[in-house]
């Protein structure tokens, strides 16, 4: 019988699983769990017999791949995919694939969450100011990008987006101001909202000069990758401007440092949380069996990101 693995170290909701099982079970597969696993070693049992696999942020590295000797498709239950190598992924024959815009609400709704959190002050007793009518900047106008704008405008924000995959065209239909380039996207807004993807074109892409050039007042949010932030870059322009705010979800590398150094500049979540919502973890996990049972199936292949 095709074997379908659920393997994840941080575990999707009850409900969540409980909906994986019905999908996969309706097509006449197995499914096997394996949650709040502590040692590699128990990964590379599980996948041994496995055809398919559904991972949230684990790491499906070299070793893993090789160890599933059966392994035909991965699919990663959220948008990001840089957990899983997919160069070995490809030379084994492995698809992969990930669940583009099941989770975008959540993440692009945790954003307006750092913004109100940091424009009240971190609700430190004092004035804080408003969002409406500051100029936004999204930067890559996606499936999270595009409910960031949608919310956005809910708060009278005057909304900016760059995104070279994108026609401008596309944006501006939705009421947004398409811009030529990231450097015009920063030196015109007050706040940008990241939403790149880690790959070698956009790591470390956002720069000294890009984080310099903003508006007086200038916050940053990333709810992306931690990759993408130069953080020699982020820690020179906290100590150039005292205006600078940084906020995501994601700990950079000199988090320690920069929270003791900037109180009420700096925050980040404990954990990655975009993504952390009842609704997001289901509807996330169920795509990514029908996904697998599709692919198994039919051989579709609409989601596959690698080669």
């Amino acid at each position: 019988m095709t074997k379908v693995l659920v393997a994840t170290d941080k575990p999707f909701a009850a409900i969540a699983v409980k909906g994986i099982r019905e999908v996969v079970e309706a097509a006449g597969m197995e499914l096997a769990l394996l949650e709040k696993y502590t040692e590699k070693r128990q990964l590379l049992d599980a996948v041994k017999d496995a055809d398919a696999l559904i991972i949230r942020s684990d790491i499906v590295d070299a070793e893993v791949l090789e160890a599933a000797g059966q392994l035909k498709i991965v699919v990663r239950a959220g948008a990001g995919y840089d957990n899983v190598d997919l160069t070995t992924a490809t030379a084994r024959g492995i698809c992969v694939m990930n669940t583009p815009g099941q989770n975008s609400n959540a993440v692009a709704e945790l954003v307006f969450g750092l913004l109100v959190y940091a424009s009240r002050g971190f609700y430190n007793g004092g004035s804080g100011t408003e969002l409406k009518g500051r100029k936004l900047g999204i930067l890559a106008y996606g499936n999270v990008g595009r409910n960031v704008a949608r919310i956005a405008k809910g708060f009278g924000m005057d909304i900016y987006a760059f995104d070279p995959y994108a026609p401008a065209q596309a944006i501006e239909n939705d009421g947004v101001k398409a811009v030529a380039s990231t450097e015009e996207l920063f030196a015109a807004c007050q706040i940008v909202s990241l939403h790149i993807p880690a790959t070698p074109e956009t790591k470390k892409s956002i720069n000294h000069g890009l984080l310099k050039s903003m508006p007086q007042g200038a916050i940053v949010v990333n709810t992306a990758r931690k990759e993408v932030i130069d953080e020699a870059a982020l820690a020179r322009v906290f100590e150039e401007r005292p205006d600078f705010k940084y906020l995501s979800d994601i700990q950079p590398g000199i988090n320690a440092e920069l929270a003791a150094k900037y109180p009420g500049r700096y925050f980040a979540t404990p954990q990655k949380l975009g993504a952390q919502t009842s609704e997001s973890n289901i509807n996330a996990g169920i795509a990514a069996a029908k996904q697998i049972v599709d692919f198994l199936r039919n051989g579709n292949t609409k989601f596959k990101v690698n080669a």
